[in-house]
């Protein structure tokens, strides 16, 4: 799918979601390479459009000595290398105004991390990328709250942002997802649901972020029923061995199936409008 068509994908009342999929963090060239090509075979014969995503560093982990990253240009340079590959768009996070221009330089997407959605410099270099914007949902903000954060690209003279809920906070260790939130963030942008990160179990005592993968599919079936108009999920051919949320992250051999009865359910919710 061409970076033309990212405009059109979001499209409400298409028939079909798009994807945003791919491990959390860019470990190396072989494994980004691998689970992207899974993931374009899987999207091309289901007619998903996909857009491949990876951070190429991981700035808010728990502890010091857990994994960041390969090395930020090192890393996305095998984002550019994915996209020319594969012909997909791809998909990075930043974390400050000076990551912004940079990873602009090799991909299609930005996206301001949950706990960043609120800083204006931030949000306003990364529209002034021209890049799309993907904002995600702060665990701690209400949906009508994320009319100001796409307010703040708009008024940055970019016209080109999603939203991204990725469950609110409950409790200290665990999170939900309202799902009446969904058509509330639509009316501002359209809307994604991360069916991984939603599943996480934040601050447990041993400093790992845990997770509740057997949920993916409820949480997707939910999302698509209240008719988001995209899929965020992170997946890897073996998340035992993920540096980063492996935990919540869904097993790559199981994309194709879940992603086909997806498709059909969407169909079916579309065709009942």
């Amino acid at each position: 799918m061409p970076l033309s068509d990212l405009p059109q994908i979001a499209h409400a009342q298409s028939h079909q979601f798009f994807l945003l999929a791919g491990p959390c963090a860019i470990e190396g060239e072989e494994m980004a390479m691998r689970i992207a090509e899974k993931i374009k075979s899987v999207t091309d014969n289901l007619s998903i459009p996909f857009v491949f995503k990876g951070s190429f560093k991981k700035a808010n982990r728990s502890r010091v000595d857990s994994f960041t990253g390969i090395g930020d240009e090192k890393a996305l340079r095998v984002l550019e290398k994915v996209s020319k590959t594969f012909e997909v768009p791809t998909l990075t996070d930043i974390h400050n105004e000076k990551d912004a221009e940079m990873a602009a330089a090799y991909t299609d997407v930005l996206q301001i991390p949950a706990f960043l959605v609120r800083q204006t410099d931030l949000l306003t270099a990364a529209a002034k990328t021209n890049k799309f914007v993907n904002l995600k949902k702060g665990q701690f903000m209400s949906p009508e709250s994320m009319q100001f954060a796409v307010q703040k690209i708009f008024d940055s003279g970019n016209q080109n942002v999603w939203i991204t809920d990725r469950g609110t906070q409950f409790g200290y260790q665990d999170l939900i997802v309202d799902f009446r939130g969904i058509p509330v963030m639509k009316k501002f942008a359209p809307t994604i649901l991360d069916i991984t990160h939603s599943l996480q179990q934040p601050n447990q005592s041993n400093g790992i972020t845990g997770g509740r993968p057997e949920s993916i599919e409820t949480i997707a079936r939910a999302g698509i029923a209240t008719g988001v108009d995209g899929l965020f999920l992170e997946t890897h051919f073996d998340p035992s061995i993920s540096k980063s949320d492996g935990a919540n992250m869904l097993n790559l051999q199981y994309l194709e199936a879940l992603l086909d009865r997806l498709s059909r359910l969407r169909s079916f919710v579309v065709e009942s409008l």
